[in-house]
């Protein structure tokens, strides 16, 4: 004996994917979360001070919350579940981004004030001087080697070094002298 369903005429059959249960967890979820989620956006933004990022926290937990709806349905307040999540992970971004800006700051660089009109006169003299003459200022006055140091450096005679440095000098002053008076004549 077969049996069958009673059909009207003019209705479509029956879908049997259709005739099942609806979900009922997903529809008082969606109902939850509508209730919900401006509030807690409230309290987070009061927290974070950042209505964007607040939002951002709010919908994490209630992702958090519907993939174990099933399990968070069942406690006594769910609400304060998601609520703690949310507050959670505002913490937990707080103390993250301390901590990077704590990291950023020890590997920034302390602030160095440009160069100032001398040094640039004295860099753009330097410049003008021969090679030997240039190395050799600037590792008796800036690196303080001595006489000596520089001359083993270079393995040439400490009169050779005397004579570069004596000629650096001259140089120098001159090649800063005229940079002065450039400037005095603008």
């Amino acid at each position: 004996m077969s049996v069958t369903k009673d059909v009207r005429v003019g209705e479509p059959p029956p879908d049997p994917l259709r005739e099942a249960a609806p979900d009922r967890s997903e529809l008082v979820f969606d109902d939850f979360y509508h209730a919900h989620f401006r509030g807690l956006v409230v309290q987070l933004a009061a927290y974070t001070g950042d209505r964007g990022h607040a939002q951002d926290l709010v919908q994490e937990a209630f992702c958090k919350a519907f993939a174990r709806w099933d399990r968070v349905a069942g406690y006594d307040d769910p609400l304060a579940w998601v609520r703690r999540v949310a507050w959670n992970l505002g913490h937990n971004r707080w103390r993250r981004l301390r901590t990077a800006q704590a990291y950023l700051l020890r590997q920034r660089e302390t602030h160095v004030a440009g160069p100032t009109p001398d040094r640039v006169a004295i860099d753009t003299a330097l410049a003008k001087l021969p090679d030997r003459q240039r190395r050799a200022v600037v590792l008796h006055y800036l690196a303080d080697l001595s006489v000596a140091e520089i001359a083993a450096q270079e393995r040439v005679a400490e009169g050779t070094v005397k004579s570069w440095l004596h000629r650096g000098r001259t140089a120098l002053a001159a090649h800063l002298r005229d940079s002065a008076e450039e400037v005095g004549d603008v």
